[in-house]
């Protein structure tokens, strides 16, 4: 299907991500172009006014003396000042450099100094004590900036608040910049210790969320809900860069807690999500369903059922049933109550960062939700496929974007090339050359396969790679490695892959077990022992105590208490001793499951 098309800024046109930004204020000054919440209130920020902040935050950039190519980090949540600070720091050629919100000092460090980041944004005073833990460590920095006022502690000659810092009023400088230029470092998870940083310049994401606009509508009509990360390429590119080149309104969650309640009050046309945000609401409407009556019960199947064949019939992958002529009474009664849920007047959801169950998108799409399932990686800036409003193959990651080549390598891989491809990686020339060949092709570490109509279909990881179902990354091989100078654990295997966070399948020393047990009132031959949250609960902080030195994501919330070892005999090794990771999940399926439904 084409799309009108004519109120896109092309990548041609906008040059940069800046130059994106200036473009949109030009042909829409008067449109709202943010909305926020502020002390309950919300307030709505026009584009000539948004460019007019631009320029403060320029200006104080400027008195910093940064240079282009200089790199700037920012750790605040979604809001207008994320916004503003990137526009500011891209208009003069300088580096972007989202850090997590709420991470460990340590890796925070370790990105600051990796980065060499010149001048960094954060929020509250809680993330100052959390810098000034590791200030020591962070020599680059010649600025901190303070968004909330810090009241207290040691003093720092390089803190500053912004309300001190930014110029009352600015005009706006340009700066000579070229569509090649590095725009951001994004770092992501890696299989190592310390997490890479992915170069992304201004050409690459604006190709790319050009292609996206191309395979997607979206318009000067449409309002999205901004809840995923900004530090995220998911949310970055596709809520507010995508936004700003089709002149979307983006409005800003308060955080993930008031997100059901600012759905009602936003009502957006577009939601981009990682899939947790539909398992919580399938979730709640499967929950209602068991206390509900039979007919109530036997209406949702139903709505399913001639739901899900109007789907298919709408798709033309089948034919006209007399059962469509009950939709329209199936949606008022049922379906239109859980699309109530998303605001009522959701024309597209996309759903990215990790697979959605098919169960779950297919319960939506049967009650009406235009939900297309998308895939993408940091690297590729990021989406590389994704499902097409009437060519929607739910349990597939959709078609590749316009001007994005896919072909099947070794082992099954799956390789892309395009203009959207990652610069590489900062100061890791090996790393990238490992993932780019030298004619241009992008390993993704995905194993797929691409039907006869181009659909992509994931079939599995080849490097280690955990992908939670709220888009997170997590290399799992160096947490066992960590966890296992324990004594206590002969064998350790994390999963969570599709979850909403991490757990640990942990065969215990027998004998170390036997102590352990003692030391809980525990009988260490029992088996129900090994089920006793109390257990649970102090394997979970003995495994804790291992991890004190990883990055944020890595936090084990339940465990599986086994003294069975895993050997080559059952299956469970390879000849090699590597665990067989996708046998340890088949044989202890129900007891992951189980621990899943009390996380």
């Amino acid at each position: 299907m084409i799309f009108e098309t004519d109120h896109l800024i092309t990548p041609e046109q906008a040059k940069t991500l800046h130059g994106l930004f200036r473009e949109r204020a030009r042909r829409t000054p008067d449109a709202i172009a943010y909305r926020h919440c502020l002390e309950g209130n919300w307030h709505d920020i026009p584009w000539k006014e948004a460019l007019q902040e631009v320029a403060r935050w320029q200006a104080a950039l400027i008195s910093e003396g940064l240079s282009k190519g200089d790199r700037v980090g920012l750790m605040l949540k979604n809001c207008p000042e994320w916004i503003f600070f990137d526009q500011a720091a891209l208009s003069l050629g300088l580096v972007v450099v989202p850090l997590y919100t709420q991470d460990r000092p340590e890796n925070a460090a370790y990105i600051c100094n990796h980065a060499e980041i010149r001048v960094l944004l954060f929020e509250t005073e809680s993330q100052w004590r959390t810098l000034r833990n590791v200030g020591g460590q962070l020599s680059t920095v010649q600025r901190f900036v303070s968004l909330n006022r810090v009241e207290g502690g040691e003093y720092d000659g390089r803190l500053a608040s912004v309300e001190n810092w930014l110029p009352e009023k600015a005009e706006l400088e340009r700066i000579p910049l070229e569509p090649g230029d590095l725009a951001t470092i994004i770092y992501t998870s890696g299989t190592t210790g310390h997490p890479k940083g992915v170069m992304l310049s201004h050409d690459n994401i604006l190709v790319n969320a050009h292609s996206g606009l191309l395979s997607f509508p979206a318009g000067m009509d449409d309002i999205m809900l901004s809840f995923l990360p900004l530090s995220h390429t998911f949310e970055r590119t596709v809520g507010y860069y995508i936004g700003i080149m089709a002149g979307v309104t983006l409005a800003f969650s308060r955080s993930i807690q008031f997100l059901l309640e600012d759905l009602q009050v936003v009502r957006p046309t577009i939601l981009v999500s990682v899939p947790r945000i539909y398992e919580r609401i399938h979730n709640t409407v499967r929950s209602n369903l068991e206390k509900a009556s039979p007919f109530a019960r036997f209406l949702f199947g139903l709505a399913e059922s001639v739901g899900w064949r109007r789907f298919e019939y709408g798709q033309k992958r089948a034919s006209w049933h007399p059962s469509l002529l009950l939709w329209p009474i199936l949606e008022r009664k049922v379906a239109s109550k859980v699309m109530s849920r998303f605001g009522g007047r959701l024309k597209l959801s996309i759903s990215g960062g990790a697979p959605l169950e098919k169960e779950i998108s297919k319960l939506f799409v049967s009650l009406g939700l235009p939900l297309l399932q998308g895939y993408g990686l940091t690297e590729t800036s990021p989406i590389i496929s994704v499902n097409r409003i009437h060519d929607n193959h739910p349990a597939s990651a959709g078609l590749p974007l316009p001007g994005i080549e896919t072909r099947i390598g070794d082992h099954e891989e799956l390789q892309v090339k395009s203009r959207c491809n990652m610069l590489g990686y900062w100061k890791n020339p090996q790393a990238t050359s490992a993932m780019i060949s030298a004619d241009g092709w992008l390993a993704t570490g995905d194993m797929a396969r691409i039907s006869e109509s181009g659909h992509i279909y994931i079939t599995g990881r080849i490097k280690e790679i955990i992908v939670m179902s709220n888009g997170e990354k997590v290399p799992p091989a160096d947490m066992q490695q960590a966890i296992l100078r324990d004594r206590l654990f002969e064998q350790v295997m994390i999963c969570g892959e599709g979850r909403p966070g991490l757990s640990a399948l942990a065969v215990l020393n027998p004998e170390a077990w036997e102590n352990l047990a003692g030391e809980l009132g525990l009988d260490p031959d029992s088996p129900q022992s090994l089920k006793e949250r109390r257990a649970e609960r102090k394997v979970i902080e003995r495994i804790s105590r291992q991890l004190s030195e990883f990055p944020g994501y890595a936090r084990i919330s339940r465990a599986l208490l086994l003294l069975e070892p895993w050997t080559i005999d059952n299956g469970l090794l390879t000849p090699t001793l590597k665990l067989k990771r996708q046998k340890v999940a088949e044989k202890y399926s129900k007891e992951i499951d189980a621990l899943y439904s009390r996380f």
